[in-house]
């Protein structure tokens, strides 16, 4: 669904039965959001929990992915970060009912901010920033704390549920500057050149279309090429902003380093290379809160035959 589309659709338009899932869904999100912030964590945490122990695929996708990129891990260190991850999540699909139902000024006191004279500094230059980020599990409710203080456009993928699609949109309207659709790269483009600031997280496997393979955490990825083109366009400054939920789980912290210095360079290989190595170092201050549910290594240069999320031929019961 486009964001034009998201504008003209009314809620009334959604009352037929078969939408009616949706808003008991949707209803229980809302109710979540209104709980006080301890115990929506505990909450979270369980239905990390729960995940872990019942969301056997997604569980073995996250093993797969923990033993490529710390193999210095010994097995029972692997295995603990593999539940620290699910936990994480839980509290992640958490802080998007926070995020999509609370305004974010009631969480201002659970937020510190550093590098943020980073970002006014280059949004007073007013060829727009590109403010790259990583899927964290932090993701949702980041954006919301950060725009506390910073406005932005942001970039997502549609959802196929309609009415879904369009509470979702709505929410992240009334946080961001501009809803843009991943696919609408000259809505992206036309921010830039206004001078605005554009989410933009690269860090997925999209394919092996406009990607190089380059190594993250020491494995060959599929990585695309569009982070340097989007920054090109208008000389646009590119900022990494890295989030993190605090140890003992009671705040957040929003980072924004400086500008990439001579990037991108117009070496789509080695530009790929260093977003990489800035994400993986995000990712090596926390891993337990990056979305390690993803299959990352999906598109190998050598085809599917190379995927490590291939399963045997003799299917084995995976340890508990």
């Amino acid at each position: 669904m486009s964001k034009k589309s998201n504008k003209s659709e009314q809620l009334s338009d959604f009352l037929s039965p078969r939408y009616w899932p949706t808003w008991l869904g949707f209803g229980v999100i809302w109710l979540a959001a209104q709980l006080p912030f301890p115990v929506q964590i505990r909450i979270g945490q369980g239905m990390g929990w729960l995940s872990y122990r019942f969301a056997r695929e997604r569980r073995r996708i996250c093993r797969t992915n923990i033993a490529l990129c710390f193999p210095e891990l010994d097995a029972q260190a692997q295995a603990r970060l593999v539940r620290e991850t699910f936990i994480s999540n839980g509290i992640g699909v958490m802080e998007v009912a926070m995020a999509w139902c609370r305004s974010p000024e009631v969480f201002r006191k659970r937020v510190t901010v550093s590098g943020l004279e980073n970002l006014q500094a280059a949004a007073r230059d007013g060829k727009g920033i590109l403010l790259v980020c990583a899927h964290f599990t932090t993701l949702e409710f980041a954006g919301s704390l950060l725009s506390l203080f910073h406005k932005m456009d942001v970039t997502y993928r549609p959802h196929k549920n309609p009415l879904f699609e369009t509470l979702m949109f709505r929410a992240r309207q009334r946080l961001y500057g501009a809803v843009i659709d991943r696919g609408d790269v000259r809505l992206a483009l036309r921010s830039l050149q206004q001078g605005h600031t554009v989410w933009y997280a690269p860090d997925q496997d999209y394919g092996p279309r406009h990607s190089v393979f380059v190594d993250f955490f020491g494995v060959p990825a599929a990585t695309i090429t569009a982070t340097g083109r989007f920054a090109s366009f208008n000389k646009s400054a590119v900022i990494f902003f890295s989030h993190y939920r605090n140890a003992e789980n009671s705040g957040y912290h929003l980072d924004f380093s400086a500008p990439l210095q001579d990037y991108p360079s117009g070496d789509d290989t080695a530009d790929a290379i260093r977003i990489n190595g800035v994400i993986e170092a995000a990712i090596r201050q926390h891993p337990e809160q990056y979305l390690w549910l993803h299959k990352r290594f999906k598109t190998q240069a050598e085809g599917k035959t190379a995927s490590p999320y291939r399963r045997s031929p003799q299917r084995r019961r995976e340890p508990e």
